[in-house]
């Protein structure tokens, strides 16, 4: 136990990572290619940011988790969930099995559960490591930061290299002014255009922030609905049903049956695999990361 009291958990949001990487190095229309035409530019960036965090972090242990396909329990709740993403440009398409390939050659496992997205898997491992461990989440998105506690803290990645927020609870509260499970509430009263749910019809970020701040969660909301001016009333009393389901999309399950032990997951980084990976890959401009 003394070992695993001692854990750092870097646990990476491999989904954000890969469309970050890719987006901020093909919007110029070049996209890095091997000499047999297999498209890389994702996957070299992915590493660049994965790389980075590592180095920044200083992580004992590393997981890397990965969404499943688009068919999640989430899409069963409410059919147009995410339906107004478009499909992953088609240079990134061979690239979402090949970054899993780089990192197993880092010796870190991936893992994704069918019908969870990643951030389930991000939420059940963190809970189960967070026991005897400090866990970091490195991510660009914000639904994680509901995640936060004590012994979890969500790396927010910002323009720029080794541009980093690292959220705990205060920060939390000093930028958001709300508490972790205040952002799920947040989420089903405002809605989430990203994932194309639309919470109350009419409610925005600044009149749900204020609600929460004067009411504390959405029960409080509807414990004093007679209290609130007419126009809102009715606009939550019209949108109760939306409300309900908004707030139960954007709540991250910490149940998926998955599982990871500290001792699957140490950061032991063999130099001679991860040389033998970037060679096949032709990433020479890597090559000086790992000495």
């Amino acid at each position: 136990m003394e070992e695993s009291t001692k854990a750092k958990v870097l646990l990476v949001d491999g989904m954000a990572l890969l469309f970050r990487a890719f987006y901020a190095t093909s919007f110029s229309g070049y996209i890095k290619k091997t000499s047999s035409g297999m498209p890389t530019n994702a996957v070299y960036g992915f590493v660049r940011y994965f790389w980075d965090a590592v180095h920044t972090f200083q992580p004992t242990h590393v997981v890397c988790c990965w969404d499943m396909g688009s068919s999640t329990f989430r899409t069963e709740q409410f059919q147009d969930y995410k339906a107004n993403r478009e499909a992953p440009p088609e240079e990134l398409i061979p690239q979402f099995d090949l970054v899993k390939e780089v990192v197993d050659c880092f010796g870190v496992p991936n893992i994704g559960c069918s019908g969870f997205e990643a951030d389930d898997c991000i939420g059940t491992l963190a809970d189960a490591y967070a026991e005897n461990s400090q866990v970091l989440i490195l991510t660009g998105d914000h639904d994680l930061l509901q995640l936060v506690n004590q012994q979890i803290h969500v790396i927010i990645m910002k323009k720029g290299a080794s541009n980093y927020a690292v959220y705990d609870l205060d920060l939390l509260m000093q930028e958001k002014q709300l508490t972790p499970e205040q952002i799920i509430d947040l989420k089903g009263l405002m809605g989430d255009s990203s994932d194309n749910y639309p919470g109350v019809k009419g409610i925005g970020e600044k009149t749900a922030v204020k609600l929460l701040l004067e009411y504390g969660s959405i029960e409080g909301i509807l414990q004093n609905l007679e209290s609130l001016p007419k126009g809102l009333r009715i606009k939550i009393e019209n949108g109760l049903d939306m409300l309900h389901l908004s707030r139960d999309l954007a709540r991250i399950r910490r149940d998926v049956p998955i599982a990871c032990g500290l001792d699957e997951c140490c950061w032991q980084m063999d130099p001679h695999t991860v040389r033998s990976k970037f060679e096949e890959l032709e990433f020479k401009g890597l090559m000086k990361l790992i000495g």
